[in-house]
């Protein structure tokens, strides 16, 4: 579930209910593990816990405070009132990095996430020799972190605000879908603008819910220095690899640490070296209980997207076109990465970002399909909606769902009518950092006459600083074989498309000549050949002043190419914007009537906000036929798995003090020595990545960093019986912390004592 599929990587890879139930099944959850002191302390919930089936659901806080009565039955040890209030504990401590999910766990400003979330930290500092990403990177003292650039953030939530009437104030008196679209971008960026004036600590958004029928307004501290602190090595934190992503059983100490820090009046402020540490209100404390099978679970984050409120003709979409492309993108870019990698180290370690995100991509999209097609999920979501239509049409009050869904569907069609020509467009844009730079540029040419109140969002005053911010840290992984070959490859891609289908953007480079891959190859190096655009300072320079004017003047070639490229962008964005607005209309009446037919309780699909999801700690079969999965993987395990080639490569000192000891205080007596990672039940998706997995006191258990291949699909529909989330076990991250790597300061730091040599 690794998190490392950016929301630009997501707008290139484009593309209800429960499982069946297992009545009366034989215990999965690893619960005939003898548990010591078991006897001594009978548990009354256990039994409950064993028998839960989770039904799945990414919640919002108020949704799980309502869920108290079930919470109690499952043996929560908090008031789930906790769970309503974002700024409280323990939601207080969770924060999102604008990709990853994590949460503070000192007093002094210390976070801990993923070590996979720690990878553009771990490259923006491997300069001049360095490679932290590989070999593992411990700040001995404060002075020593290392910041994580100009485009890190560390968002923690303060309000949710329920704005649904404002938002939607007007909108029947607008005629066209795209002006319902523009509607309520307007009622937006006014909601946003009132949040934020007088208060430049904050970061405020407009979100929507169930697909337009509500709308929540956040307000979340923006802290703009992040530094790295502690990061294993490579082959720890991401032990197994390729070979074991969405694999179980699992070995990786996916895991690092970063802190925040804010200016000296504790306001967040742009780095510096005079910052301080910051203080949060809330941290999480490391549980002292050690965790085991069937034990209640939480997981508190920020999950990027789910598409389990879409239409059937929508996951059809998905099946037969978005996935499959996606798919190819993501193999024939993995192997231009790999071969400029053997090509150039330095090149290799300046794509290797990118090449893991597309890797996790596609073993997600082949997982998705899979799960749709031969796992019958897309026959199960057909059936779904047939079964919801038939109801409604016998509800007074939702007698309007069929019409609405079937409308949906010709909303996405007329959508998606021009996808090939699209998506290939698209792709080059935000493939070549050049190009993507370039339209950036002249679309703020085109923007800054307007008052600001009426530009489009991304280009309003309040993200000018985040744009220029965003550009010099993308130039730190910019070398210019790899931007265009990664453009032409682009471009090639696009070429096989069949000739009605082949984006402007060919004719824009190739003129009138055949699209061969020659005359791509030659074009494009000659637009890098003769650009000033290289020049992270020439870039931020056009972006600050440059009006149409004297970029229509200008001799640069991307400049010239992103002028006439811009009127094609513009049909895509307006195309997506019209569908947008079509969808507040249709989408609300089918969710509404999905919602009272499930019996009035639903959660809303992922959209990166704060939700809670809770379950237990419980193995699966992958099929009914298939040996059941413990729920622990064991540090002996690991060993027997390590070859010394990567990607099972462990650290040698840790193979030797895995061998040699000792363990406790971090060996658990049921698995009978130090437990690496752990499965739940429980209902994640990318985004939840650094998540704090929470025990029933609300202490920190573990860090969700994965799911198991078999749950892919359940982005679409939830599976019970084989949806299993992956973490890395807090006894496994103490003792590498404590016997391997030496981070007793850290320790300490988060109120607990080295014990080990």
């Amino acid at each position: 579930m690794k998190a490392v599929t950016s929301g630009a990587l997501l707008v290139v890879l484009m593309a209800v209910g429960c499982g069946p139930s297992r009545m009366g099944r034989e215990p999965d959850d690893g619960s005939s593990i003898p548990i010591a002191g078991s006897a001594d302390k009978p548990d009354p919930t256990l039994a409950g816990r064993q028998a839960f089936e989770n039904p799945g659901g990414m919640w919002t806080p108020g949704q799980v405070a309502d869920q108290a009565a079930t919470l109690r039955k499952l043996g929560v040890a908090m008031d789930p009132e906790a769970f309503r209030d974002p700024t409280a504990h323990p939601l207080g401590a969770v924060v999102f990095l604008g990709g990853c999910s994590a949460s503070f766990v000192s007093s002094d400003g210390l976070i801990i996430t993923n070590h996979h979330c720690a990878a553009g930290a771990l490259l923006y500092n491997s300069q001049g020799g360095d490679n932290f990403l590989r070999d593992g990177f411990l700040a001995a003292a404060r002075k020593d972190e290392k910041w994580n650039g100009p485009a890190a953030r560390v968002y923690v939530t303060q309000a949710f605000t329920d704005v649904t009437t404002k938002v939607r104030d007007g909108i029947e008196k607008v005629a066209s879908h795209l002006q319902w679209h523009e509607l309520i971008q307007q009622h937006n960026k006014r909601l946003v603008a009132d949040c934020e004036e007088g208060r430049p600590e904050l970061r405020c958004s407009v979100v929507s819910y169930y697909g337009g029928e509500q709308y929540v307004l956040i307000e979340q501290l923006e802290i703009r220095d992040l530094r790295l602190v502690y990061a294993p090595a490579e082959s720890i934190g991401s032990f197994g690899g390729e070979t074991d992503n969405w694999r179980w059983p699992r070995h990786a100490g996916d895991f690092a640490f970063f802190r925040a820090y804010v200016g000296p009046d504790l306001q967040p402020a742009d780095y510096d070296e005079k910052n301080v540490p910051y203080r949060p209100k809330h941290h999480l404390e490391i549980a002292s209980e050690p965790l085991k099978a069937s034990d209640l679970v939480f997981v508190v984050g920020y999950p990027a997207r789910t598409t389990r409120l879409r239409t059937a003709q929508e996951v059809g979409e998905a099946v037969d076109w978005s996935y499959p492309r996606r798919l190819r993108l993501c193999r024939d870019y993995i192997t231009l990465l790999d071969q400029l990698g053997a090509k150039d180290e330095q090149l290799g370690i300046k794509g290797r970002r990118l090449r893991k995100g597309l890797s996790n991509a596609a073993i997600n999209t082949k997982g998705m399909l899979d799960g749709l097609v031969q796992g019958g999920l897309k026959d199960q979501k057909v059936a779904l909606e047939t079964k919801l239509k038939q109801w409604a049409a016998s509800q007074e009050q939702h007698r309007g769902a069929g019409a609405a869904i079937a409308n949906l569907a010709k909303h996405y069609a007329k959508y998606r009518g021009q996808r090939d020509q699209d998506a290939a467009t698209q792709e080059a844009v935000w493939m070549s950092s050049l190009l993507r730079a370039a339209d950036v540029i002249v679309h703020m040419a085109e923007q800054r006459p307007q008052p600001d109140a009426d530009r489009h969002p991304n280009f309003q005053k309040r993200n000018h600083q985040r744009m220029e911010q965003r550009e010099r840290h993308v130039h730190r992984s910019y070398a210019r074989e790899l931007d265009q070959a990664k453009l032409v490859l682009a471009l090639q891609r696009a070429a096989r498309l069949p000739k009605g289908k082949r984006p402007a953007l060919l004719r824009l480079v190739l003129g009138d000549k055949r699209p061969t891959a020659a005359a791509i190859s030659k074009a494009v190096a000659l637009l890098y050949d003769t650009t000033k655009l290289g020049n992270v300072d020439e870039r931020i320079a056009l972006l600050r002043t440059a009006s149409t004017d004297q970029l229509t003047k200008s001799t640069d070639p991307f400049i010239q190419l992103a002028l006439k490229l811009r009127p094609a962008l513009q049909q895509i964005e307006d195309r997506a914007d019209a569908y947008q607005g079509a969808m507040v209309i249709d989408r609300p009446k089918t969710i509404a009537a999905l919602r009272a037919h499930q019996g009035g309780v639903l959660a809303p699909d992922a959209n990166a906000t704060l939700r809670i999801t809770y379950g237990t700690v419980r193995g699966y079969r992958p099929t009914p036929e298939a040996a059941l999965h413990a729920p622990f993987t064991k540090l002996s395990g690991m060993v027997k798995k390590h070859t010394g080639r990567p990607p099972f490569n462990a650290p040698a000192a840790l193979i030797q003090a895995a061998k040699q000891g000792p363990f406790d205080p971090y060996r658990d007596s049921a698995v009978g020595e130090v437990p690496v990672d752990f499965l739940t039940d429980l209902d994640i998706t990318g985004g939840n990545s650094g998540s704090p997995t929470l025990n029933a006191a609300g202490k920190l258990v573990g860090l969700a960093f994965d799911g198991n291949y078999e749950s892919i699909a359940s982005d679409w529909l939830f599976m019970p019986s084989v949806t299993r989330s992956i973490h890395v076990d807090i006894r496994y991250v103490l003792w590498v912390m404590d016997r391997v790597d030496g981070a007793d300061h850290l320790l300490r730091e988060m109120g607990l004592e080295p014990k080990l040599p």
